[in-house]
C-alpha cells in the first residue's frame, strides 16, 4: 500500500484553475470536486478541505470574478471605457463571467462574495458620474450595464460572428455605446 506523498504548493489556486478550465470547456454543470482533485493530482478530500462543497467552490470563483471585474473597471476613466473594460473582462475571463451571473450556483450571502460584488457595483456606478446631465442616473446605469453585459454575452455565446467589418469587439462596443450615450443627445419621443 503506497501512501500519496505528493505535496501541492497552492492547492486552492490549482483547484480554482482546474475548475475554470472545466467551466470554460463544458460549463459549470460539469464541475465535480472529485474530478478536480484528480486533475490537481491530490486526494479527493483535498478540494473539500478548501471549499467545503461544489457551491463553496463556485462561490469562490464568483467572488474572484467580481474582484477581477472591479479591478478592471477601476482602471477605466469614464462610462464608455468601463463598458469596454466589462466586455474585455468577459472575453478574458469567460468562466468567471458564466458563474458570476448565475446566483443559483453559489452562496449569495458569502461575506467575500458580498464584498466583491459591492466593489464591482461601486465601480459600475462610478462610471455614471461622468454623465453629469443624466436626469435618471440609475436608469442610465441599468442601460449601460445592459448594453455591456448583453454585448459580452452575445460575443461569448458566438451569436455575434461577423457584423464587425474588421473592427475588434472593443471598438464595436465603443460604436454601439455612442449610439446611446452621447454628449449631444437627441430628444427621444416622450421626453
Amino acid at each position: 500500500m503506497s501512501e500519496r506523498t505528493y505535496h501541492h504548493g497552492d492547492l486552492r489556486r490549482a483547484v480554482l484553475a482546474a475548475a475554470l478550465d472545466v467551466i470554460s470547456a463544458d460549463g459549470p454543470a460539469a464541475l465535480s470536486l472529485r474530478d478536480l482533485a484528480r486533475r490537481a493530482g491530490v486526494s479527493h478530500a483535498a478540494p473539500a478541505h478548501h471549499f467545503g462543497d461544489r457551491a463553496g467552490l463556485v462561490t469562490a470563483i464568483a467572488a474572484e470574478g467580481y474582484e477581477l471585474l472591479a479591478g478592471a473597471l477601476a482602471q477605466a476613466p469614464d462610462l464608455r471605457e468601463r463598458g469596454v473594460a466589462y466586455v474585455r473582462f468577459a472575453l478574458d475571463h469567460p468562466a468567471h463571467f458564466q458563474v458570476m451571473f448565475q446566483p443559483d450556483l453559489y452562496r449569495g450571502d458569502d461575506p467575500d462574495l458580498v464584498a466583491a460584488k459591492e466593489r464591482a457595483s461601486a465601480e459600475l456606478r462610478a462610471g455614471i458620474t461622468s454623465l453629469a446631465a443624466t436626469p435618471e442616473p440609475r436608469t442610465a446605469g441599468i442601460a449601460a450595464w445592459s448594453l455591456a453585459h448583453g454585448f459580452a454575452t452575445l460575443l461569448l455565446s458566438h451569436n455575434l460572428t461577423g457584423p464587425f467589418d474588421g473592427r475588434d469587439p472593443e471598438e464595436m462596443f465603443r460604436a454601439l455605446s455612442s449610439l446611446l450615450f452621447t454628449a449631444d443627445r437627441r430628444q427621444l419621443p416622450g421626453e
